[in-house]
């Protein structure tokens, strides 16, 4: 699996490299296009899931400082390896995918042939039941007000069917995605906000404490490949997610140039990571607890994050099948996707699934929408000039669709 993650990334990265070269100064226009804030927001909150606010003080801090019994973390400190995993060049996958089905796919259609469709659908679905399955696993470390900290009981069970529930719900009607992104990168700033005032930490020691990052940046060639298993297990997790993002918030972008959409895409998402990351880690090093209020305030954003990502895949995985709510029936929707999401969530939970499984699925899709661009559609897509004809610089489309 190595090797296959490995090549993978080249790939994608040559690709990345390739698209901005090729059409740099090209106007990227989506369907239903929003101003730039809104489109990062989108972005962030449906890009990223609740591992963002769950793995770093749970999981990823004290594993990144132990570096005898994992000597690969040891070039750098915990920090930067945390938003290596999580930041800037990462975000270049979401940018491929982003630009392929804002502007290539219209012409190449590969996501329209009857087997890749079925096969991207199934992608969106497990990983959407993957992003439940973590929630899921890690919700007794911050709900210690509920059980003991380490057993997954019943009662977490009913939250996460409930949170499933409700984003198959906010999924009916695209004029909640903004309501929804806007309030969780709202909520966020006020988490991360509240969580500095409650460490004491002046700017100063933020600065100092942020300043770390610089070691990523310092050996940002060592984030490309796989350092480790785990940092393998991330690489996957990305890929997973890559295709049905890109195709989800290329409908959102606004007008931004091809180069602009890149420096977008990997800079805007990684300044609230930086910070929310240098926050915790100021937490991790002064072994400061976590209070009741915290805990709590984590959880629910955990849970509008949840929310976010489920309802945007919901979304596309419906209308790519044609088993949107107007059809169906809002109360068959809405029960249908909660009930087949909540089974294959608890199946990730079990071990059953693997979220390594998927990510390879997607790297197959890479490769062979590539080989089918090259056999049957190399003159149109190197003859693009423009996004979509029929894709207007219209903010107010939005408005409009449901």
């Amino acid at each position: 699996m190595t090797y296959l993650i490995s090549a993978g990334i080249l790939l994608a990265f040559a690709l990345v490299a390739f698209c901005v070269i090729k059409w740099w100064n090209l106007e990227v226009v989506g369907v239903t296009p929003v101003p730039l804030f809104t489109f990062i927001a989108i972005l962030f909150t449906s890009g990223l899931d609740v591992g963002l606010v769950m793995f770093p003080l749970a999981w990823d801090f004290p594993l990144y400082a132990d570096t005898a019994t994992e000597p690969a973390y040891g070039f750098t400190n915990p920090l930067a390896l945390e938003f290596g995993f999580w930041g800037f060049l990462i975000w270049g996958f979401y940018f491929l995918t982003t630009f392929y089905f804002c502007v290539i796919e219209p012409k190449v259609k590969f996501f329209e042939i009857p087997v890749v469709k079925w096969i991207n659908n199934i992608v969106i679905i497990g990983t959407c039941a993957f992003t439940g399955a973590l929630f899921l696993n890690y919700l007794p470390y911050y709900a210690t007000f509920v059980g003991d900290g380490e057993t997954v009981i019943p009662a977490f069970y009913a939250v996460t069917f409930l949170v499933v529930l409700f984003a198959a719900f906010s999924s009916t009607d695209i004029k909640y995605v903004r309501i929804l992104s806007l309030s969780s990168t709202g909520l966020f700033a006020l988490l991360i906000l509240g969580m500095w005032a409650y460490s004491g930490m002046g700017l100063g020691e933020f600065a100092s404490t942020a300043s770390n990052i610089g070691g990523y940046f310092a050996n940002i060639h060592k984030f490309v490949l796989p350092l480790t298993d785990y940092h393998e297990f991330y690489l996957f997790w990305w890929f997973a997610w890559s295709i049905m993002i890109g195709q989800f918030t290329s409908r959102f972008v606004g007008g931004l140039k091809t180069w602009q959409v890149l420096v977008s895409l990997l800079v805007f998402p990684s300044i609230p990571l930086a910070v929310w990351f240098s926050v915790l880690y100021y937490y991790h090093l002064n072994e400061i607890p976590t209070t009741l209020y915290i805990n709590i305030s984590m959880v629910a954003v955990g849970v509008i994050f949840v929310i976010n990502s489920f309802d945007s895949l919901i979304r596309l995985y419906t209308d790519n099948l044609n088993l949107s709510s107007r059809r169906l029936g809002r109360p068959v929707y809405v029960i249908g996707n909660a009930v087949v999401l909540f089974a294959l969530t608890v199946a990730f939970q079990s071990q059953w699934l693997q979220i390594e499984w998927i990510g390879a699925v997607v790297i197959g899709l890479y490769v062979a929408c590539l080989i089918y661009i090259f056999v049957n559609k190399r003159e149109e897509v190197m003859a693009i000039e423009a996004s979509p004809e029929e894709n207007d610089l219209d903010f107010t489309k939005i408005e409009t669709v449901h």
